[in-house]
Formats: C-alpha cells, sequence, structure tokens
C-alpha cells in the first residue's frame, strides 16, 4: 500500500470533515455543532490512525470505528436536516458522499480480512 496521502477514501473524507466544518461555522447549537464535527473528523483520523500501525489486524480495527463514525455523522446529518440546521439539498450530498465513503472503508476491512487468511 501507498502513503496515507494517497488512500482516495482518506483524501475524501478528510475533505468531507473540511466540508462539514464549514457547513456549520454558523451554527449557535455548539453542543450539535461539535457532537457532528468530531464525529466527522473520527473518519479520516481512524483511517490515518490504523494505516500507521503498520498491522492489518489494527487497521482492520481503526477502519471498523471509521465505519461507525459515518454512520454517526449520517445520523447527524438527518437530524440536522429535521431540524433545519443543514438544507435539504446539501444534506442529500452529504448522506450520500459518506455512504460512499462507509462502503469504501469496508472494501478496505474485507481487503484486509482476505490477506490475514491468506
Amino acid at each position: 500500500m501507498n502513503a496515507l496521502e494517497e488512500l482516495e477514501v482518506w483524501r475524501r473524507s478528510k475533505s468531507l470533515a473540511v466540508h462539514i466544518y464549514l457547513l456549520l461555522a454558523d451554527c449557535r447549537d455548539y453542543g450539535f455543532k461539535d457532537q457532528v464535527c468530531r464525529a466527522a473528523v473520527s473518519v479520516p483520523s481512524n483511517i490515518a490512525e490504523g494505516y500507521e500501525r503498520n498491522s492489518k489486524k489494527e487497521f482492520s480495527n481503526f477502519l471498523r470505528i471509521a465505519r461507525g463514525s459515518c454512520a454517526e455523522v449520517r445520523t447527524q446529518l438527518e437530524i440536522g436536516r429535521e431540524i433545519g440546521y443543514v438544507p435539504e439539498e446539501k444534506a442529500a450530498e452529504l448522506l450520500d458522499e459518506y455512504l460512499q465513503i462507509s462502503m469504501m472503508v469496508q472494501g478496505l476491512i474485507n481487503h484486509c480480512r482476505k490477506t490475514l487468511k491468506a
């Protein structure tokens, strides 16, 4: 595997975290804002931490955490949309992207699992 920065899933999830921060920059509900931003940052952070562990088993564990964080962000985006913090169109776009990230992370988990068995 190449350097962390070359992993598309890491790059995309990092960009999404930045996007979430910018989207909620003016949100005055600091509890909501903090929770969704922390979950968004957790995705690329866990991918990075697991990648740097140099162990497929540990990488796989951190990827599972990242996948859970994707689900957390999706839930928070749905709530944000329903209470009017996130515009409908933007929520749909971000939900789709987080679903794609989640599938990419699952693909990496599957790859790690295969190589551990080989």
